[in-house]
């Protein structure tokens, strides 16, 4: 997963963890806006997420987090 999408993910773990608490859950989905306007990042996000990962669609924003956070 290139930098710059990490980073995007983890802040918005942060933002949703912040409003809704540990136990809030998202999708790959949450990284983007409302349109495809990046279909490349996209599939690379749901790589990591699907293939790579085996990652239900939705998941702890928390689980999610650490997973990122610890391959940095």
């Amino acid at each position: 997963m290139r930098p710059s999408l990490r980073q995007k993910a983890i802040a918005v773990c942060n933002e949703k963890i912040a409003k809704r608490g540990d136990t809030v859950g998202l999708s790959f989905y949450a990284f983007f806006a409302n349109k495809n306007d990046n279909p490349e990042l996209l599939m690379e996000a749901a790589t990591w997420w699907i293939e790579t990962h085996k990652l239900n669609h939705f998941e702890k924003a928390r689980k999610i987090k650490d997973m990122i956070e610890s391959t940095l």
